[in-house]
């Protein structure tokens, strides 16, 4: 019997200032500026995609002291701006980062249930955790949790959010048949959480929202990431972009479902995915080798570098040869902030190996960085990038993907004019919204 086809999710993630975004090409606009992000909203919602994705970082990144060059400008309030947003569209879902190490269960509950009501029930929560002190510092609690407490205090962080949401088990406040005036019900929004991380008790103070919670969504990929998606989450957030690593995370983590009494459609998997789009495929692929030029500039290639290196190395030639040097593996990392300084876990050896590249291919350090970096997931034209989107979705190496665009705000716009409507053509993507909240457009049910 053949398998109807599966139906497209797809969503936009506004990049910010990263190694995504080309900042230096004229058509950028403002990585802070409302406008911005007004134009990318509007441009997903009239694609009718599922929802707008912002990352958020809780520090810039320091290297050598100073401000990473890719983060100069800053990164706004993610709540402030999604509520802002929910103002300006109708439909788009809107989903935030938060980060559950540094932030307190009442405080996060509250803003998202709000959120919810504000934009009728359009909100989901991005859950993360922490392992940098450098982040911690700019918090009371400063300094950071092991990576099996920074899980525990996650779930229980979760857990006691969602003790909060479901608080208000129905309709509270009720009108005094004699008076007419609204009175509340004794119980409304009574809670008490006694546990390992969070020790609360009172009075949540918002009534249920729309989707009763907000959508939840994970990023982790380790085991613990992994298994804590299976368990409590709506939709993961996957760094898996070819076929075969799709397919092999796609299976794994839908078969830990069953033993937390879930099926394989209550979780979404839609990993991130930047393209390269033009009128034919060559022209394609020849704008995905500009893309990646401009993505990595002779600042940002010797700022790779020092990543592994762990040495100040400005006075080299980002088109000269490498260095003939081996990395500082003794000293304090002078990168400070995410994840960068953790990606090498041998620098030694991957020293050797870029230099054996570089040599083989007659690379300059930018040229290392830049061949060595991430490539676009989807490189073609229209027709091209709708057949490889629907095959990767119909393979189940996914259930749809988060775009990532290189230009901020525009770069949405030729996929949504052009890619779109040929999924659309195909039967395997929405002409319309059918409901009103963001569970009804990722096809989830509304938590009892």
């Amino acid at each position: 019997m053949t398998r109807p086809q599966k139906q497209i999710r797809l969503a936009a993630h506004f990049p910010g200032v990263n190694n995504t975004t080309v900042w230096s090409d004229p058509r950028a606009g403002s990585q802070i500026e409302f406008s911005s992000f007004v134009h990318f909203a509007r441009t997903a919602e009239r694609a009718k995609f599922d929802f707008l994705f912002l990352a958020e970082g809780l520090r810039l990144r320091e290297q050598g002291g100073k401000i990473y060059d890719l983060d100069v400008v800053g990164r706004p309030d993610t709540f402030t701006v999604l509520a802002a947003l929910a103002a300006v569209t109708d439909r788009l879902g809107l989903t935030g980062t938060i980060n559950s190490t540094f932030n307190e269960p009442y405080e996060v509950a509250r803003q998202f249930a709000t959120l919810d009501h504000l934009s009728g029930g359009r909100s989901a929560w991005n859950v993360v955790t922490s392992w940098d002190a450098f982040t911690g510092e700019n918090f009371r609690r400063g300094g950071f949790l092991p990576q099996e407490e920074r899980y525990s205090r996650a779930k229980e962080f979760l857990a006691t959010a969602h003790e909060l949401f479901d608080s208000w088990k129905g309709d509270e406040i009720v009108a005094d048949q004699d008076s007419g005036t609204f009175i509340g019900r004794p119980d409304a929004g009574a809670f008490a959480h006694h546990g390992q991380h969070f020790d609360i008790q009172g009075r949540f103070d918002v009534p249920r929202s729309p989707q009763g919670r907000p959508v939840i969504f994970q990023a982790g990929d380790s085991e613990e990431g992994r298994e804590f998606a299976a368990a409590e989450a709506d939709a993961i957030f996957s760094r898996h972009g070819t076929l075969e690593a799709g397919q092999a995370f796609y299976r794994d983590v839908k078969s830990r479902l069953a033993r937390h009494g879930r099926r394989p459609e209550d979780l979404r998997i839609l990993p991130a995915a930047t393209f390269a789009l033009a009128d034919t495929d060559a022209e394609a692929e020849e704008l995905a080798r500009e893309i990646r030029r401009q993505q990595v500039s002779g600042a940002t290639a010797i700022r790779h570098l020092e990543f592994v290196w762990n040495r100040d190395l400005s006075a080299y030639d980002p088109d000269g040869p490498l260095p003939d040097i081996d990395p500082d593996v003794e000293s304090e990392h002078l990168a400070r902030g995410r994840a960068q300084v953790h990606m090498y876990r041998d620098p030694i050896a991957t020293a050797r190996e870029w230099r054996e590249l570089a040599e083989a291919n007659n690379w300059s350090i930018r040229d290392l960085v830049i061949n060595t970096g991430n490539r676009q997931n989807f490189v073609g034209s229209p027709e091209t990038i709708a057949k490889t989107i629907d095959a990767y979705v119909q393979a189940d190496a996914a259930d749809g993907f988060i775009l990532v665009p290189h230009i901020t705000p525009g770069g949405l716009d030729g996929f949504a004019d052009k890619v779109v409507p040929l999924l659309q053509e195909q039967g395997v993507f929405r002409t319309d919204y059918e409901g009103t909240t963001l569970r009804d457009h990722l096809g989830l049910n509304r938590p009892a």
